[in-house]
């Protein structure tokens, strides 16, 4: 079972960039998508972007493409989600993923599809 650790969040301008970031500190990684999600108050937990285990592909949320990057270094079990130009729309609590399956061709958009997570990490974007 993989276990996830993210850090990186804080209060924040709009405009600023932030960069997160996604540790597995219990088991690896590399055949496994990885998903960043995040949620507002009152909100559903919404897909924000992920990418394959390989990191040959990678999809965003439509609210979020051009501005966020997500990265991966399977060395050092980690993934990133670099968020520029940021809105005050994005602020939310931002998790981590594992997906529940390994060497999926494709980048589930559905929490279901991910079976560990992150304990979260608050982004707040002040205007």
């Amino acid at each position: 079972q993989v276990q996830l650790e993210e850090s990186g969040g804080g209060l924040v301008q709009a405009g600023d960039s932030l960069r997160l970031s996604c540790r597995a500190s219990l088991g690896i990684i590399s055949s496994y998508g990885m998903a960043w999600f995040r949620q507002a108050p009152g909100k559903e937990r919404d897909f924000v972007g992920g990418n394959t285990w390989s990191g040959g592909t990678t999809v965003y949320a439509d609210s979020v493409k051009g501005r966020f990057t997500i990265s991966r270094d399977n060395a050092k079990n980690t993934v990133y989600l670099q968020m520029n130009n940021l809105l005050p729309e994005d602020t939310a609590v931002y998790y981590c993923a594992s997906g529940r399956y390994q060497r999926l061709a494709v980048v589930p958009r559905s929490p279901m599809m991910y079976d560990a997570w992150g304990q979260g990490t608050q982004v707040s974007v002040s205007s």
